[in-house]
């Protein structure tokens, strides 16, 4: 072999390795940039939790902005959350009171305060008739740090002469009629069964502490017996609910979310993770909570709005895509859960993040400035499209520009993938003064749900779901009318009895709106 040919030989050999070489080389710069692909991201998710676990929980951006008043500072809670106990099922009082009953109950109220009612019968004519007896009704009441009973009073009346003849449409004798009871037969008014059910559902107060309360009270009851009066009281509220879900369903613009429940399966034997549904009429003021076995599907969904027309504020859940395009309704985003995905995406990209935070403030401060102002829907309608519309397409043309630039499964990316697919429903606000610009109002109505949910242990079955879903809408739909929920509850407790009895009265009349409306009237 020349010296030419091992010199040219030498060379193919060196060009063979340098281009090896060059190909590993590429394919170790590929692999170096997905691991810092991946490293990025999981050092973002580390600084993520770590705020989570060390860092403030506020979203506020007060460094853009010193001066600027938090618009995310949702309203304190009046109570902290307090342990809940097992939600059970107890079981109805049979109706017939024995002897040995009567005697229990003569027992239990011994000690108490006696309040005596008279009722006397109406349009009775002395002159013929003579007091011969009296009937004895008690029941157990309540007012705020007291117990007493209630001892309605009917005074019998017989002929003076047993030859006389009686009074038209009266016999030979003559009782006043007893008032209707919450409870067939039951020993507790309305005022109790009021404060039993807002101590668990309003103030998270568990049944054996409510117990050992009424102890000190000078009532001695067993737990059981508080069980059996829980479940009569649901079923007398729910006709009110029943009516209540149709009023808010006949409005045209609601907000829908839904929260978890623990329920109690009784083939695994252990809480399982079920769902309530959440929906609000905003300009009603009224809300109530839906549970349908637990489940979050989209048929769900579907099944509770079926018979809505009109504004449909929700996040960015699946389900509700089934009202996509759907004839009669119109379906509005939320940007207080698109403002959170870039707040989570801080810590990973602090620039791109505090950008889109400010324009979502410039957004929030117009909101801000039209409820100051207290201007009509239509005029706010007008200067949302005047003000807010620009700022919308400078974040839809920004999104559009840095999504190709950033990773889709970092956090800026997902951000920007989820803000994206609902920026058509964001813009929906626009089209109505009314519409709020997010959802909170919907997570208010839960939070008292979500607050006691470290605390709240499970309940006992689907029945027991349901019965939680029927006193949390009525309380927070008079949260919502802004009616003290004590003196509502006293009140209809009283008057269900005669509505359900009487087919032909309106129990709209009896809702937190109806009633506050009613009552100031009366006032």
């Amino acid at each position: 072999m020349t010296q030419t040919e091992t010199l040219e030989l030498l060379v193919a050999t060196l060009q063979q390795t340098n281009a090896s070489q060059s190909e590993s080389i590429r394919e170790l710069t590929r692999q170096n940039e997905q691991l810092q692909n991946k490293l990025d991201e999981l050092l973002a998710q580390v600084a993520w939790l770590n705020r989570q676990l060390f860092g403030r929980k506020s979203e506020k951006l007060s460094r853009l902005d010193p001066n600027q008043l938090s618009l995310f500072e949702q309203p304190a809670q009046s109570l902290e959350p307090e342990p809940l106990e097992e939600t059970v099922v107890g079981q109805t009082t049979t109706p017939m009171v024995t002897k040995k009953k009567e005697r229990q109950n003569r027992k239990l109220l011994e000690g108490l305060p006696v309040v005596e009612v008279v009722i006397e019968p109406q349009d009775l004519d002395l002159t013929k008739y003579k007091r011969i007896g009296e009937e004895r009704t008690r029941t157990l009441e309540f007012e705020p740090g007291k117990l007493y009973v209630k001892e309605i009073i009917r005074p019998k009346y017989g002929l003076k002469d047993n030859t006389a003849l009686p009074q038209e449409h009266q016999g030979g004798i003559v009782i006043a009629d007893l008032p209707l009871l919450p409870i067939y037969k039951g020993l507790p008014g309305a005022s109790l069964l009021a404060e039993i059910l807002l101590q668990k559902y309003e103030y998270h107060v568990p049944f054996y502490r409510q117990i050992r309360e009424f102890h000190h009270l000078g009532l001695k009851i067993p737990e059981n017996t508080l069980h059996g009066w829980f479940k009569p009281a649901c079923e007398l509220l729910k006709p009110l609910y029943d009516e209540l879900k149709k009023q808010v369903l006949a409005v045209d613009y609601i907000q829908v979310d839904e929260t978890t429940l623990p329920v109690i399966n009784k083939q695994s034997h252990k809480a399982v993770r079920e769902y309530l549904w959440m929906v609000r009429a905003i300009t009603a003021g009224l809300v109530f909570f839906h549970y349908d076995d637990g489940s979050r599907s989209q048929e769900t969904a579907r099944n509770l709005l079926e018979p809505f027309k009109g504004y449909l504020q929700s996040d960015g859940y699946a389900a509700y895509n089934v009202f996509e395009g759907k004839e009669g309704v119109c379906l509005v985003g939320c940007l207080a859960h698109i403002r959170r995905h870039y707040e989570t995406a801080k810590e990973e990209n602090k620039s791109q993040a505090e950008y889109v935070l400010a324009k979502i403030q410039e957004l929030y401060r117009i909101e801000q400035a039209a409820d100051i102002q207290g201007i009509s829907p239509e005029m706010r309608m007008s200067k949302r499209r005047e003000q807010a519309l620009p700022i919308l397409d400078e974040l839809e043309q920004w999104m559009e520009t840095t999504y190709p630039k950033v990773l889709p499964k970092s956090r800026m990316g997902q951000a920007i993938a989820y803000a994206y697919t609902l920026w058509p429903r964001m813009r929906n606000y626009l089209k109505d003064g009314r519409l709020k610009i997010d959802n909170n109002l919907a997570e208010n109505a839960i939070r008292p749900i979500a607050l006691s949910r470290k605390n709240f242990l499970f309940c006992g079955n689907h029945e027991a779901a349901e019965n939680t879903a029927v006193i949390c809408s009525l309380l927070a739909s008079c949260k919502a009318s802004q009616v003290n929920p004590r003196e509502w509850l006293t009140d209809i407790i009283a008057w269900l009895p005669y509505y359900t009895r009487n087919k032909g009265k309106d129990l709209k009349e009896l809702l937190p709106n109806y009633w506050k409306l009613r009552n100031s009237k009366e006032i």
